[in-house]
């Protein structure tokens, strides 16, 4: 065998094992490729198997957090619930024929007390008459309760709407202050127990703060008679919440004024028309007496 013929057989031999290992290497990749199509399709196989089995209901389930949400909210509307039934019950209405208790105490619906009645008769004593049942007393033994028309519920709504509007709504009270020396004038001490009585009227309370005058011979108590003076031009309608005290080392002495609350200030209206009355009829029986001499 020639050279070229040696050269021939190791270049096709050579061609063969190239081709062989390419051959090779595509039939692994191709195999590995498969497995990998296989093993996709057999997951999502598995995974619709496993979603169908289960029951629709646990598929549907809401996250945590919305059911967390979700029971907050029952719970406050329950809550609001409860605070209306409980302002409904102690409102003035109609119970209609949810009477909890067996024996009642009744009124008719001119005011009349029909003694203890059991719910029974009440309702139909209600059914007869055509009448409606309002609880009147809660804590009476047993409860009071009235029959009434509609109008009479009506009108008497309109009488407790009427008065909760009359009734003076509370609200903060504001405080005014005011301070001047103990040597003031009489004047100016006039005009400043005017500004404070406007006050006192308008339902503010007053800060009094009287500082020591520079004079030396002033009396010790001159700035707590300064108080007690003040005070004293505003009968029946102001008084002390908080009496005349020493601040500052006893270089100045404070006191509150409030108005009078509307007890206090009947009481003492009455008893200043008490003491005009005994001077009036003291003042008439002189007069008597002097008549009686000169006769």
């Amino acid at each position: 065998m020639g050279m070229s013929d040696r050269t021939s057989v190791s270049f096709f031999s050579l061609l063969f094992r190239m081709a062989a290992l390419f051959l090779k290497r595509l039939t692994l990749q191709t195999i590995k490729m498969e497995n990998t199509c296989i093993r996709r399709r057999l997951g999502k196989y598995v995974l619709q198997k496993t979603g169908l089995a289960e029951p629709s209901h646990v598929a549907s389930a809401p996250r945590p957090s919305c059911l967390i949400h979700a029971e907050a909210f029952s719970t406050e509307d329950t809550q609001d619930k409860r605070e209306k039934k409980k302002k409904n019950e102690t409102a003035f209405r109609n119970v209609g024929r949810k009477i909890n208790e067996r024996i009642i105490q009744v009124l008719d619906e001119k005011g009349n007390d029909l003694g203890p009645m059991h719910r029974a008769n009440v309702i139909r004593l209600m059914a007869e008459q055509d009448l409606r049942l309002v609880l009147r007393d809660p804590g009476a033994q047993p409860p009071r309760y009235q029959l009434m028309t509609g109008t009479q519920i009506y009108q008497e709504r309109l009488r407790l709407r009427g008065m909760e509007r009359a009734e003076p709504k509370p609200g903060p009270t504001l405080t005014k202050e005011l301070t001047f020396s103990s040597n003031i004038g009489q004047h100016d001490l006039d005009t400043k127990s005017k500004q404070i009585q406007q006050w006192i009227e308008k339902k503010y309370k007053v800060q009094i703060t009287i500082r020591k005058g520079k004079t030396t011979e002033e009396p010790e108590d001159k700035m707590e008679e300064l108080c007690n003076q003040i005070l004293q031009t505003m009968p029946a309608i102001a008084t002390f919440s908080s009496r005349p005290q020493p601040i500052r080392g006893g270089k100045a002495v404070m006191c509150v004024l409030r108005p009078l609350s509307q007890k206090e200030e009947n009481a003492c209206r009455s008893a200043l028309g008490t003491q005009r009355g005994d001077a009036l009829n003291r003042g008439n029986g002189n007069d008597g007496a002097s008549d009686a001499l000169h006769q």
